[in-house]
């Protein structure tokens, strides 16, 4: 069983179009959808925005529902200049900018008994490269900083930039990234550029939110044709 999981409805919506539904589960105030594609099984969902949504719907495909692995698509903001709107991106690693423990030693996104950057699987990542390459697409690799915050400052992009050396930021991978590693679960996550996260920036989200959703989509469906399930 594979997992797909989306922060929203316009994200998930041009992949449910791609697979057949066989049935809708409703747990935890949320709908999981068992598909086939390829065939192969598939349970996706979108969590809602936010960290604790996204590690809620996770940790629930991965026990209730026996996911093996998760994949993550959706929309994100840019941070290196030469990301434009539609671009795609996959992490390397997530990491949460808005956890703040500093006052106790501390560095920056770092919580005692966990991690300030979780690893992506390397083997889904490789698999992303050779579709992109196969496409003639560009694909950029980098760190996806996670937030419970809409980013539309420079000021405060230029810092999660410094600090963490983000590519790029959204506000669930860094919590599905550190259930993934608790459970001891593959994760990868692709994201198409929706906005510069500085001042206009959520014009730019409205605007161009379902466009940059269905380059997601697109491109994991591709994907999803070269992953083995197990």
């Amino acid at each position: 069983m594979i997992g797909i999981l989306c922060a929203m409805r316009e994200e998930l919506e041009p992949i449910l179009e791609e697979v057949e539904v066989k049935e809708v589960v409703e747990y935890g105030k949320n709908k999981f959808y068992l598909a086939k594609f390829d065939n192969k099984d598939l349970v996706l969902a979108y969590s809602k925005i936010g960290k604790v949504n996204s590690a809620t719907t996770a940790t629930i495909m991965i026990e209730k529902f026996k996911a093996k692995k998760i994949l993550f698509s959706g929309v994100a903001g840019a941070i290196d200049e030469d990301l434009k709107i539609g671009d795609l991106i996959i992490a390397t690693k997530t990491c949460q900018h808005d956890i703040d423990l500093t006052v106790f030693g501390y560095p920056y996104g770092y919580i005692p008994e966990s991690e300030v950057y979780f690893e992506c699987d390397k083997s889904l990542n490789s698999i992303a490269k050779s579709v992109a390459k196969k496409l003639n697409l560009k694909l950029k690799e980098g760190i996806i900083a996670s937030g419970d915050q809409f980013i539309h400052s420079k000021e405060k992009k230029e810092w999660i930039k410094k600090t963490f050396n983000a590519s790029a930021i959204e506000m669930e991978g860094g919590a599905v990234g550190c259930v993934c590693f608790t459970l001891n679960i593959p994760f990868f996550m692709l994201r198409a550029i929706s906005d510069s996260a500085e001042e206009g920036a959520g014009i730019d989200f409205d605007e161009f939110l379902e466009e940059s959703s269905k380059v997601s989509a697109k491109f994991l469906i591709e994907m999803l044709k070269e992953i083995d399930e197990k």
